[in-house]
């Protein structure tokens, strides 16, 4: 590779796929081209889409994704099988550019236990796949899975063999969260320094975080030669998480006196609005004290603090708030607003409404909000936009009308009317407390045997009129999903998020192995 390729780094951003991995954070085809649109004007170099053979729905997001977006290269993840290969490749065929990434296990534990194959086989699979995937677009990668339990001397020589085959990006993962920075920084300086054609391909890092070191182990193998980072918005992903896309962008930019590499290309003040959006979409709330785009990442309480910062802002912060997106572009809208006003900043937030019918739906739930809150904002927009795409799609069960008594010393009463397949249905139910008996209430009609797994409120904005944010999550047979609502009424957005949990979890699974694309 040249020099001039060498010193940017790539970013890889897997919210879309991996991020959508965590337990109950699935997303729909119209949220995936949100996101990605967000990603796009953020200027990341690669979106992985998602699994294509994993589902129906997968597939059909990828596509999606690959129709939309014209200025980043856009993945899909497959297995080093011809059936996953070539639905990637059929997938991606709309892509501007577009990304076959293929893998398969090369620990020894993962050989024996997993794949049952030897390493040779393990090899010849791997250069099939690669062979098959130039087939689609000349753009491939290669990851073998838990290379940071891997043998050195076996991923040199797998790795040697999936370039000669057109590999063009090799991506190392450290699938289990296993490895410590010092060790993982080697490891990429002994691959690059014992792979006799490594000078063919780019060298590329995915790092879990099951030990709170993903970002330490990426930056580390940036350190050693990595030139492409893989990442997500907010960390998210499964288990503990993946490298944080915001941490590893905003490392390099503000230490460029220690990294040899730039990522002058990525638009850092798109950072904190992705993050909301990400968090919108899948409920996943993000920490106050999360690096970067948690809501205390620029506060100052210290007296010490404040009075340095006052003087010389640099004396405490090392990074401007506005740099990464907060307070940047912020247009607030209320009940005088119009239809134009409204869909103009909902088109500067990525969101696009495909039908007229589609905007009054959003824009009468604008109007409903506007006379609830005084100022709306693009918080409330992104959450209000992600309701109304809920509303319309799997709604067997709806919110009709909710009325709860709550008073000292008494016990709270939920009286609900839910529409189930177009038929309303009346329950009446006490519980602990108002959001208790409402659950209860609803359970009276719906008798999903459910477990409830998760009950969390954020504050969407800031104020009394905010609107609460509320993220349920469901267990049954196995399957876990998030139930998001929203509302300036805390028990109405608990309802509408136990019922958006409801609709997802009664609907049979498409996806047939979710774990199937851990990398």
């Amino acid at each position: 590779m040249s020099d001039s390729k060498q010193d940017k780094l790539i970013i890889f951003d897997t919210t879309l796929r991996d991020g959508e991995q965590s337990p109950g954070a699935s997303m729909t085809k119209e949220e995936k081209v949100r996101i990605a649109k967000t990603l796009e004007k953020m200027h990341v170099n690669v979106i992985e889409a998602g699994f294509p053979i994993a589902s129906p729905g997968d597939f059909e997001g990828v596509q999606a994704v690959a129709q939309t977006i014209k200025d980043s290269t856009v993945c899909g993840l497959a297995r080093a099988l011809d059936k996953d290969i070539d639905r990637a490749g059929e997938a991606l065929k709309d892509a501007n550019s577009g990304r076959i990434h293929t893998f398969i296990a090369t620990s020894p534990i993962h050989m024996q236990m997993k794949l049952r194959m030897e390493p040779d086989q393990v090899i010849e699979q791997a250069v099939r796949a690669v062979k098959r995937a130039r087939q689609y677009t000349d753009d491939v990668e290669f990851s073998p899975e838990d290379a940071g339990r891997s043998e050195p001397e076996f991923l040199c020589r797998i790795l040697e063999a999936v370039i000669d085959a057109g590999a063009t990006t090799l991506n190392i993962p450290d699938t289990v969260g296993y490895n410590v920075p010092e060790q993982f920084g080697n490891l990429i300086k002994t691959l690059k320094e014992g792979i006799p054609n490594s000078d063919k391909a780019i060298f590329s890092v995915h790092c879990h975080n099951d030990l709170g070191l993903a970002v330490a182990n990426s930056l580390s193998a940036v350190m050693n030669g990595a030139r492409q980072v893989e990442c997500t918005i907010n960390g998210l992903g499964e288990r503990a998480g993946n490298a944080s896309l915001e941490e590893i962008v905003m490392a390099v930019k503000t230490r460029k006196d220690i990294f040899p590499c730039s990522v002058d290309h990525i638009d850092t003040t798109h950072i904190v609005p992705a993050s909301r959006l990400v968090s919108g979409i899948t409920g996943f709330a993000v920490q106050p004290n999360k690096a970067i785009v948690g809501a205390n990442a620029f506060a100052h309480e210290s007296g010490i603090h404040q009075d340095g910062v006052l003087k010389n802002r640099e004396t405490y912060e090392i990074m401007l708030a506005e740099d990464v997106g907060w307070s940047a572009n912020r247009m607030v809208l209320g009940k005088h607003s119009g239809r134009n006003a409204f869909r103009t900043r909902l088109q500067e937030l990525g969101v696009e409404f495909s039908s007229e019918d589609e905007l009054n739906d959003a824009f009468s739930r604008f109007k409903d909000l506007a006379d609830k809150k005084h100022e709306i904002y693009d918080e409330d927009l992104q959450a209000l936009v992600t309701e109304t795409n809920m509303a319309t799609e799997n709604e067997f069960c709806r919110l009709v009308a909710l009325k709860v008594c709550s008073e000292t010393g008494e016990t709270p009463e939920a009286n609900i009317t839910l529409s189930v397949d177009g038929e309303e249905k009346l329950a009446v139910a006490s519980g602990g407390g108002p959001v208790d008996a409402t659950f209860k209430a609803i359970e009276k009609i719906v008798c999903s045997e459910t477990e409830l797994q998760l009950y969390s409120v954020n504050s969407i904005t800031s104020g009394t009129d905010s609107q609460g944010e509320v993220t349920v999550r469901l267990e049954k047979g196995g399957r876990i999903v998030n139930g998001q609502g929203s509302d300036t009424d805390i028990v109405i957005a608990s309802a509408k998020s136990y019922i958006n949990a409801l609709n997802k979890i009664l609907e049979p699974a498409e996806r047939e192995h979710p774990q199937a694309g851990d990398v």
